[in-house]
């Protein structure tokens, strides 16, 4: 039983219910090493109690949470509202020294006005509320006690689409042009963005998380482990767009170095090789490096002290950690130990004996931060509603720079995963390590501010990975299998508000990914929120009733809705089978290939049959290209904000750009764009698919401008 109120009071789940009926509990032994992680002793009875002590003691004495959130409109939290009669409250606003103080708020004496609690909906008289904003918030009560925490301040809801849109879906790096060198590059984005929000009325683009890659050969390819979410990699820049390119003095090692990045691209799009992002980075690396040799004008020096002093600490670790990484190795794990600590005088040595790299470091971040910005305003002056959608990753890589300059804010020894379920009965182990939920309170959740306000810079939209992280993960202890950890839980109140006060600031839409197993109320607390879900078709059906596919009326407003994503099958090889078949030769499956291939085709042909039904599959059975664009007719039919179309379907790709559950059985992240027979599609190719143009009419016949449907100059392929 104590053990139970410990882990409670720290956010330990000691039990969990995979299903509505059936509640598994957790070993002992998980919920000790958790604790442990937070810096709670519980590895003996007599700990527990002294622990449990200790943690009640400090509850009960506490004035105020680390953190404390106010919504604008809403009512003030028991904390606040709880305050004894004449306590005064000083404000000072973050960041603001010199700017006026809110007044000062005194908690009136006498009999507390029973309309007033913490339950009401009434805001009291003596509240007078703060901008929006982050602030530190001072009480002192009249007996001589005081406490100081960080207000949070946030709006009601985050920003929604402005008007209804359709846009797309796609994995930058797969989205070769004739001027790319080796995958698809910011260039590129910003070219699709301004060729169908023009042409094609799109509204948005959405891309793979664009964080910064841990370095090495091989390097992890995934875009979902990077060495950290605060700053992009500059692999995705497009080398001769940055100014200074024009002006390098050895244009000969310049010729031979884009004569290897088009021998790489020739390598992709007409040999069959998979795209080769160390390669990539090896021939954009010595570009930059010459690039870099160019003096910056007073302009361009001023706009890139601007954007130093802008990221400050966090920039210089990141930097700092990239230079070391050439001279260690990319783990910082097996750095020497006093390199280990970013705060250590050896690191600071370090620092100096390093400051060229590190200066190199800092200006690609500003590089690639300038030509993200380069592609939204692409999307903007194209006219989309809401532009580039940037994605963040649920984690970061244990040994790489976000883990290393944030190590006290990691729990060390845990990794994040998903518990058993009815898809996996192994749980999954993903080998990222978690935030301190405590640490992350104390600080005002500043690593969270500083990650999200990143992001947001250049975004229209950001698409959460695993949202329901906001609200708890599956912590699995190290040497342990997944089976065997267990939830902890973040304040998601706070987590909630700092992300609505960064979108707002940004003005920026939040799409949560919450498909799979969520927990009761969480997606109701999103959308309360203004954060959209996602809702794929494959897995909308009538769970609570009869088992079939939803009626698109029935489908939820607020949330982007798509016929596939990443991970999952393209919506030809979902509609043809072909997926089936490849989990077959990998051997993925976990029944009979006949058993697979029966259910997956009763699965196609209810939703077929309910297409057919509503008018939406004129083009009738066998008919591939007919059923893709059915799909998406349906898609619009049902009333969510977003429309999201998978680029690769729109030339009809039949494989999966990652297939869960493989590493080097399948070319995970490494495929370009293709079409149905597998030959690579470059963007070039893809703007003037006669296939892609009658799916787009679906989403938008009127627009699809003539001069769209002819093959650009320079096109590979007619």
């Amino acid at each position: 039983m104590g053990l139970s109120r410990l882990a409670a009071l720290h956010g330990v789940a000691t039990s969990y219910s995979p299903s509505a009926d059936v509640t598994v509990t957790v070993p002992d032994d998980t919920v000790i090493t958790v604790l442990a992680a937070l810096g709670v002793d519980a590895a003996t009875p007599e700990a527990v109690r002294e622990s449990l002590a200790a943690a009640e003691s400090e509850a009960a004495s506490r004035l105020l949470p680390p953190t404390l959130v106010v919504w604008t409109g809403e009512p003030l939290p028991p904390a606040l509202t709880a305050l004894r009669p004449g306590t005064t409250l000083d404000i000072e606003p973050e960041g603001a020294a010199g700017s006026p103080r809110p007044p000062r708020m005194r908690v009136p004496g006498g009999q507390p006005d029973p309309a007033v609690s913490a339950v009401s909906a009434a805001t009291p008289a003596w509240w007078a509320e703060p901008p929006l904003g982050v602030h530190r918030l001072t009480v002192r009560t009249q007996h001589g006690r005081s406490a100081t925490t960080t207000l949070i301040v946030a709006p009601a809801r985050v920003p929604q689409p402005p008007r209804r849109s359709h846009g797309f879906l796609v994995q930058l790096y797969s989205l070769l042009s004739g001027r790319s060198w080796g995958m698809g590059d910011l260039g590129d984005l910003a070219d699709l963005a301004a060729w169908s929000g023009r042409t094609l009325g799109a509204g948005f683009v959405q891309v793979n998380p664009l964080h910064a890659a841990v370095p090495g050969r091989p390097t992890d390819p995934s875009p979902y482990r990077p060495s950290s979410r605060r700053f992009p990699d500059p692999v995705h820049l497009h080398i001769e767009s940055i100014p200074e390119y024009g002006h390098v003095r050895d244009r000969a090692a310049l010729d031979d170095l884009r004569q290897s990045a088009e021998a790489l691209s020739e390598a992709v799009l007409d040999k069959g090789a998979l795209i080769d992002r160390d390669a990539v980075w090896e021939l954009k690396r010595q570009a930059l490096a010459l690039v870099a040799e160019v003096p910056l004008t007073p302009g361009r020096r001023a706009a890139y002290c601007d954007f130093l002093a802008e990221q400050g600490q966090a920039l210089e670790d990141h930097a700092l950690w990239c230079a070391l990484a050439e001279v260690h190795g990319s783990d910082w794990h097996v750095w020497p130990p006093a390199l280990r600590d970013p705060r250590s005088p050896q690191t600071a040595r370090a620092r100096g004996e390093l400051l060229d790299r590190v200066d190199f470091h800092c200006r690609l971040a500003w590089l690639t931060d300038t030509q993200l910005g380069a592609a939204q305003s692409a999307a903007r002056d194209a006219g989309m509603a809401v532009g580039i959608v940037h994605d963040l990753a649920v984690g970061v890589h244990p040994g790489g720079a976000d883990a290393w300059a944030q190590q006290d804010a990691f729990a060390h020894g845990m990794s994040v995963g998903a518990p058993p379920d009815a898809f996996n009965a192994r749980g999954q182990d993903w080998g990222l390590p978690p935030w301190r939920p405590d640490v992350l309170a104390a600080s005002g959740y500043a690593p969270y501010r500083g990650l999200l306000r990143g992001l947001l810079a250049h975004a229209g939209a950001l698409r959460i990975d695993h949202v329901m992280g906001l609200f708890r993960l599956w912590w699995v202890p190290e040497g342990k299998p997944p089976t065997e950890g267990t939830y902890v839980s973040h304040d998601a109140e706070a987590m909630l508000a700092v992300l609505a006060l960064e979108a707002h600031l940004a003005g920026a839409v939040v799409i949560g990914e919450d498909l799979g197993t969520v927990e009761p109320g969480v997606r109701e607390a999103l959308a309360r929120r203004g954060v959209l879900g996602t809702s794929v078709l494959w897995f909308e059906r009538d769970w609570a009733g009869t088992g079939r596919p939803l009626p698109p009326q029935d489908w939820r407003e607020g949330c982007l809705a798509t016929a596939t994503t990443h991970d999952l099958p393209s919506t030809a090889a979902r509609l043809t089978g072909d997926h089936v078949t490849l989990r077959h030769r990998l051997g993925l499956l976990t029944r009979t290939l006949e058993q697979e291939r029966t259910e997956d085709a009763t699965d196609t042909a209810e939703w077929l049959a309910l297409l057919a039904r509503l008018g939406l599959f004129p083009e009738g059975g066998g008919d591939e290209e007919g059923a893709v664009r059915a799909v998406h007719r349906f898609l619009l039919r049902t009333p969510a904000r977003m429309a999201g179309l998978w680029l690769p379907d729109t030339v009809g790709d039949r494989r999966p750009q990652n297939l869960p559950g493989t590493w080097d059985q399948y070319p995970n992240w490494r495929l370009p764009i293709a079409d149905a027979e597998g030959h690579p599609v470059t963007l070039e190719e893809l703007t003037a698919s006669p296939r892609l143009h009658r799916l787009m009419e679906v989403l938008d016949p009127e627009n699809g401008r003539p001069c769209s449907r002819t093959a650009p100059p320079g096109a590979r392929r007619s």
